[in-house]
C-alpha cells in the first residue's frame, strides 16, 4: 500500500521519519538519501569531524536499529529521478514507488568555482558532505598554503580549523567585508580581528579571478591583480537550495521549494522542509538554513501530514565556534536599523543587539551565554529592551526579563 515517501535522509527527513511514527502512524514509510551513510548531522563535519576529534559513527543521528526497529525502510545511495505528481510515484533507480505523501527534504548544494575560472582543478574543495570532508582531510597537513573563498560563517569557520591544524591561510571576500549579508560591521569587527590575531591573511573587498594550475591547483590570482602560492582551496560562498528535482516536477519555486504555513507545496500531497523549503513568516517568505530549523519544521509536517494544523513559527538561533570563540545568535536580524554593544562579563565576551525602530529583533552573543538567553527569550516572547539598559555593562540583564 503507497504511504509516505521522504527524499532526503539528513536532519529534515531523518527527523520527520521520527515524528511519523512517535505521532503513531503506523502505515509506510520510506527514507530516501543519495549517500550511502546513515543520516547523520552535518555541522561537527567542518569542526571536530575536520580536527580527528569526532569518528563518523558519533555523527549518525540514530543507529541503524532504529530505523529497522521503527519500520522506516530506509534507502540509502539511492537517487530519485523523476517524480509523476499526478499519479503520486517517483522512480528510485529501476523502480518505481507509489505515494499517498510526498516530503522534499532535499536540503541545499554549496556553491562551487567555475570550471573557467579554475573550479574543477585537482585541490579544490568544497564543505558540505561526509565524503567532502573525507577529501579534504589528507590535504590538511601543517605548513600548506590554504586558500580560502568566501568570508561567511563557513569560510570564516574553515579558516579557523586550517589555522589549528598549522596551515598558512588566505582569506579572500569580494564584498566589502566579511559576513556582509549576515551580521552588523560590529559582529563582522570582532570575527576579523579574532583571525588577525590568530594569522589570517584576511583580504576583504578582494576577489578570486582565477585558479592556476595544471591538472592541480598551485596558484591564485586575486581580483586586484595579485598572484599568491597556494596548496588547496576551499570554497565557501555559502549554499543554495537542491531544488532540481522539485523543479523538475513543476512545483512552484520561490528562493527554495515554497510551501506554505503547514509545509505544503503547490501540489497539495507534496511537502518540503529544511533548507530547501521557503516559507510564510511575519509578512514576508524566508528560508532558514539551520539544523534546529530543519529538525522543527520537518517534525511539523509529520503532524500536518497526519491532519494537524500546526502553522509552523520558528524560534530562530543560529551558532558558529571559532578557534576558542562560541558565537551564538537568536532571531533574524534582516531590516535592522541600530545595533546595541554590551560589553560580557568575561574577558572578550561582547553581545551585539539588533533594533527595528524600538523592537528587539535579534543578538549576537560572543562567549556571553548569558546575553544570548536573556535575548532569546525576550525575542521569542515577542518582548524588546531597553537600549539604554542594554548598554550599561553594570545593569543586570535580568531585570530586562523582568520589566
Amino acid at each position: 500500500m503507497p504511504g509516505i515517501v521522504i527524499v532526503g535522509a539528513g536532519q529534515a527527513g531523518a527527523s520527520l521519519a521520527a515524528k511519523l511514527r512517535a505521532e503513531g502512524y503506523d502505515g509506510k514509510v520510506t527514507l530516501i538519501g543519495e549517500e550511502p551513510w546513515l543520516p547523520y548531522q552535518r555541522p561537527p563535519l567542518s569542526k571536530k569531524y575536520l580536527l580527528g576529534e569526532m569518528t563518523a559513527e558519533r555523527l549518525f543521528l540514530r543507529p541503524e536499529t532504529f530505523y529497522a526497529e521503527n519500520e522506516i525502510e530506509l534507502c540509502t545511495g539511492c537517487r530519485v529521478g523523476a517524480v509523476d505528481v499526478a499519479g503520486r510515484r517517483i522512480g528510485v533507480g529501476t523502480e518505481v514507488v507509489s505515494y499517498n505523501h510526498l516530503a522534499l527534504t532535499t536540503g541545499s548544494v554549496p556553491r562551487r568555482l567555475s570550471v573557467e575560472i579554475g573550479g574543477d582543478l585537482e585541490g579544490v574543495h568544497v564543505i558540505r558532505t561526509l565524503e567532502d570532508i573525507d577529501r579534504l582531510s589528507p590535504e590538511m597537513v601543517p605548513g600548506r598554503r590554504a586558500l580560502i573563498v568566501g568570508g561567511g560563517y563557513v569560510g570564516l569557520e574553515a579558516a579557523a580549523v586550517a589555522r589549528k591544524l598549522g596551515l598558512e591561510v588566505t582569506l579572500v571576500e569580494m564584498a566589502e567585508r566579511i559576513l556582509q549579508r549576515v551580521a552588523a560591521r560590529e559582529t563582522a569587527g570582532y570575527f576579523r580581528a579574532l583571525h588577525l590575531s590568530h594569522g589570517v591573511d584576511l583580504r576583504e573587498g578582494t576577489a578570486l579571478e582565477r585558479l592556476l594550475g595544471t591538472g592541480r591547483v598551485c596558484g591564485a590570482v586575486l581580483g586586484d591583480g595579485t598572484e599568491i602560492a597556494v596548496d588547496l582551496v576551499i570554497v565557501g560562498a555559502g549554499i543554495t537550495p537542491a531544488t532540481a528535482l522539485a523543479e523538475a516536477t513543476g512545483l512552484t519555486l520561490d528562493n527554495g521549494i515554497a510551501v506554505d504555513a503547514y509545509g505544503r507545496s503547490s501540489d497539495p500531497h507534496v511537502w518540503a522542509a529544511g533548507d530547501c523549503a521557503s516559507f510564510p513568516w511575519r509578512g514576508r517568505r524566508i528560508r532558514l538554513e539551520s539544523v534546529q530549523n530543519a529538525i522543527d519544521q520537518a517534525e511539523a509536517v509529520a503532524v500536518n501530514m497526519l491532519g494537524g494544523e500546526i502553522e509552523y513559527d520558528p524560534k530562530i538561533w543560529f551558532w558558529s565556534d571559532q578557534y576558542d570563540v562560541k558565537l551564538q545568535i537568536a532571531g533574524l536580524n534582516a531590516g535592522y536599523e541600530r545595533v546595541v554593544t554590551r560589553p560580557g562579563a568575561q574577558e572578550g565576551a561582547v553581545s551585539h543587539w539588533y533594533f527595528a525602530r524600538d523592537r528587539l529583533i535579534a543578538v549576537d552573543a560572543m562567549n556571553d551565554p548569558r546575553a544570548y538567553m536573556v535575548g532569546k527569550r525576550l525575542i521569542d516572547a515577542g518582548r524588546t529592551a531597553d537600549p539604554v539598559v542594554l548598554a550599561d555593562p553594570g545593569a543586570d540583564l535580568k531585570a530586562l526579563m523582568g520589566a
